[in-house]
């Protein structure tokens, strides 16, 4: 059995530099002093994950008018997320994480259920990073549907 290990609000949230769906290298260091929303999705162009990022470029205005950007982060290509943004018009960062190392050092890779059974795959999960680098808010086990609206509602954003 595969131990996730799970962040913890006021943890400091990883460091990562990855690959955009541009080919551009992006860091969390580029967005120190700022909050950034980062969230984990197992596969673009799937339903639940579409559903998911298209909430994120609709509501990007609120997120931006409370100064909080959002990265969305998979294991696909740079080129698969490049057809993800273009199929569906999405203004969210896209970024590339085909080893899962970032998704294991922030606890969105290991053992999860999925249809009863447990398998080892990506934990779809969201992390509101604060301007000092340290998680505000964070959940595991997110259901995509409706999920930007519960950040909203929820979260002090």
């Amino acid at each position: 059995m595969t131990e996730n290990t799970r962040l913890e609000q006021g943890d400091v949230a990883p460091p990562f530099s990855l690959v955009n769906d541009s080919g551009a290298t992006v860091s969390l260091a580029d967005y120190a002093g700022r909050r950034v929303l980062v969230y984990f999705f197992p596969r673009a162009n799937t339903p639940g994950c579409t559903t998911e990022a298209c909430e994120f470029s609709e509501k990007l205005s609120d997120f931006n008018d409370a100064e909080v950007d959002v990265v969305g982060i998979s294991p696909d290509s740079p080129e698969a997320l490049a057809k993800f943004r273009a199929d569906h018009d999405l203004k969210i960062e896209l970024l590339s994480d085909p080893e899962k190392s970032v998704m294991r050092a922030w606890g969105a890779y290991g053992e999860k259920q999925n249809y009863g059974k447990t398998v080892v795959g990506v934990i779809r999960s969201t992390f509101l990073v604060g301007a000092d680098g340290t998680i505000e808010q964070l959940q595991y086990n997110v259901r995509a549907s409706g999920h930007v609206g519960r950040i909203l509602r929820d979260w002090p954003v």
